[in-house]
């Protein structure tokens, strides 16, 4: 700052010639600026706008003329950080060791009062200020507190001394209740403003600590502005989860409760095993990659605070979420402590590929891939973080990401070495994950491509011209010849044709590296466009049915049942979501005179020949051997015209999916035992065909 004078024209910082310090000619001559008092106010041009103008505001009032730069605005979100703000100071107390619970009440009228059984604000006179007490400097000055160093607490949440001065300024009504030295003290304020000096209240016994009452400013946050008490309900049992240590008392006014479901009157959190039962009570009912929470905690990592973690990996197509913490404070943008976790379970998770000799097949795997399914819970307790922004939504401390990546990178790999058969279903879940997102990456290129180059879509797919997937059809048919019926009966608007080269993969039995290098499957995938297993995305599905078509013999049900097999395995979703149908073709043609129908199967032709030809003897009966035999014109009267066709939606009946899934598995699995034993077990309700 030495040539702070040069930047801003003014002779103190400089040792001038007493003329050009005066403003004489040898300033002039060199062209110089004048000093600043010199400066006539209100010159011509500037007439309105003078030093009368400049506003300075003092004490709390930048506060309540711009809320918005210290709690992020005046909505419901900024509303619950006034909250957030009080309970945060009394957090920091319970880590530092001198409180052991924490009491929050939700009140009549709107109150929030929070107390500990910490130390209590100071209320002695302050050094600075002598006229005033400790606790009104802190509540109602900018920047004053007991947490800029690390002597009094070796780790908090509070930074700069605004939090509680802010929640003071944002309130009509707050008042403070200290205990110290088994006296009561009292002082109570009003949109920042002290209504009195602190009152000694007079002796108690077995109490001490702070006890903050507020309401927030209906001037501020409006006239309707709530707390809600299952917003508060969560934002204080998530504190006990934080550190186990402390015990939080909950309560809340029985009129409030009406029509909130899952608050209580009163309740008691204290979680010892901390953020492990927190991550067990946020994923229970789901499904798990692996059965097993990976938890742990390390004191004084990187020699200061602690750390702490709980993660698992959901199935079932979930995605994950990872909420992070630093000093019991929420960072809901990330931050450093989340970039170190996920580089160390990457890390971690590849020298484990390297030791099972998978390391090829996970050297695409990403921190996205890992991450895509994780649900993590992550604490970390440092001195004097640096976040972004007063609301703290980021933190930005560098050390932060070396201590967890350390940390966490050490304890992954042992968790992974104790648990093989865990370890293992991990790197594959990782792996799926990868490959999904480069085929996904792969497809999003050919769809460029075929738009900007008017490139053939994938395999053999005839596409319809219809933009969007609102009532759209995809036929998938067995060959050539029934796949160049079809392109010729079709309403190309609307029907897209994609042929199939006979008997598709048993994907029930094929291994993983056999169903990712077939090409009929790639295709079909690709011409669906909704990606498949966890990453299934029904708003990217490019049809609104997926109709299969085959023909109307025993080759053609194998060929349907391998197909729902598929779907069943890689895309149950859309099975459950209504889009996937079987056609019914006719086997035989009956006609007569002028009078042609169309049977469905043998049974069918039977009750045509004595409904609709009255037991004719000469009626002529013709079998198709195949779709491909049909005529384009009778394929469409038959099969694919929506006014006369026949299709069946298959579907999973919700209480019988244990069975269904016992069925594929017998058989389409790869133990002909079980088939064997399936058709034994039903051998009475089949009927033998013979054609000759």
């Amino acid at each position: 700052m030495a040539d702070s004078g040069d930047l801003f024209g003014g002779a103190a910082a400089r040792k001038l010639p007493p003329a050009e310090a005066a403003g004489g000619k040898a300033s002039k001559a060199a062209g110089k600026r004048p000093p600043l008092a010199a400066v006539p106010s209100g010159t011509p041009g500037e007439s309105g706008y003078t030093a009368s103008d400049i506003e300075v505001l003092e004490g709390l009032e930048p506060v309540r003329r711009r809320p918005g730069m210290y709690i992020g605005g005046t909505d419901e979100k900024a509303l619950h950080h006034l909250f957030a703000e009080v309970i945060d100071n009394a957090m920091d107390e319970a880590v530092a060791g001198h409180a052991s619970f924490i009491d929050v009440a939700l009140e009549e009228g709107g109150f929030v009062t929070v107390t500990d059984n910490g130390r209590g604000i100071p209320v002695d006179s302050h050094p600075k200020f002598p006229d005033k007490s400790a606790l009104e400097v802190i509540m109602t000055t900018l920047h004053a507190g007991g947490k800029f160093d690390s002597k009094v607490y070796e780790t908090s949440g509070g930074l700069h001394g605004v939090g509680v001065s802010v929640v003071n300024a944002l309130s009509d009504v707050l008042d403070v209740e200290v205990a110290r030295g088994q006296q009561l003290y009292r002082q109570s304020f009003s949109r920042g403003h002290p209504q009195g000096p602190v009152t000694a209240l007079g002796k108690v016994q077995n109490r001490r600590g702070t006890r903050v009452r507020f309401h927030p400013d209906p001037l501020i946050f409006g006239a309707d502005a709530k707390f809600s008490p299952k917003r508060l309900f969560k934002m204080a049992r998530s504190k006990a989860y934080l550190f186990g240590g402390v015990e939080i008392r909950w309560s809340c006014a029985p009129s409030l409760l009406e029509g909130v479901a899952g608050v209580p009157e009163e309740a008691t959190f204290r979680f010892p095993a901390g953020l492990r039962d927190y991550l067990a009570r946020e994923i229970e009912g789901r499904e798990l990659v692996a059965d097993q929470i990976f938890a742990g905690k390390i004191e004084k990592p990187g020699g200061h605070g602690s750390l702490e973690w709980a993660i698992a990996w959901l199935g079932g197509g979930e995605d994950g979420f990872v909420n992070s913490y630093c000093n019991t404070i929420p960072t809901p943008e990330g931050g450093t402590h989340e970039s170190g976790l996920r580089i160390a379970l990457l890390r971690a998770l590849k020298d484990h590929a390297e030791r099972v000799g998978q390391g090829k097949r996970a050297a695409a795997v990403t921190t996205d891939d890992v991450m895509a399914t994780c649900a993590a819970m992550l604490s970390v307790f440092i001195r004097e973080p640096e976040f972004q922004g007063q609301t703290k939504d980021k933190l930005a401390t560098l050390e932060a990401s070396r201590i967890v990546e350390t940390a966490v990178r050490d304890a992954f790999d042992h968790w992974l070495a104790a648990s093989p058969s865990q370890a293992n279903k991990l790197l594959d879940w990782s792996i799926d994950r990868a490959e999904e997102r480069l085929r996904r990456r792969q497809e999003k290129e050919v769809a460029r491509k075929t738009a900007v180059r008017k490139l053939r879509l994938p395999g053999k797919l005839a596409d319809c011209t219809a933009a969007g997937a609102a009532g759209s059809e995809l036929f998938i048919v067995e060959g050539d010849s029934a796949g160049g019926s079809a392109k010729q009966a079709r309403d190309r608007a609307t029907q897209a044709v994609l042929p199939l080269r006979g008997k598709i993969l048993n994907v029930a039995n094929a291994t993983r590296d056999k169903l990712a290098a077939n090409q009929q499957l790639g295709d079909l995938m690709q011409a669906l466009g909704c990606g498949g297993g966890s990453h299934y995305r029904d708003e990217d599905l490019r049809y609104d049915k997926v109709v299969i078509m085959t023909d109307a013999d025993v080759d053609g049900a194998h060929i349907a049942s391998l197909l729902i097999t598929f779907f069943y395995r890689q895309t149950p979703r859309l099975i459950d979501n209504g889009h996937l149908y079987l056609a019914v073709p006719p086997l035989y043609r009956l006609s007569h005179g002028g009078t042609t129908v169309y049977a469905r199967d043998d049974a069918h032709r039977a009750e045509l020949l004595r409904t609709v030809f009255k037991g004719k003897s000469n009626v002529e009966i013709g079998r198709f051997k195949g779709l491909g035999e049909m005529m384009p014109a009778q394929l469409k009267e038959t099969t694919m015209d929506p006014r006369k066709r026949t299709l069946l939606r298959v579907r999973i009946v919700s209480d019988e999916r244990e069975d269904t899934a016992d069925s594929v598995e017998r058989l389409m699995g790869n133990k002909p035992e079980a088939r064997f034993s399936f058709i034994q077990e039903r051998a009475a309700f089949a009927t033998e065909l013979v054609d000759i």
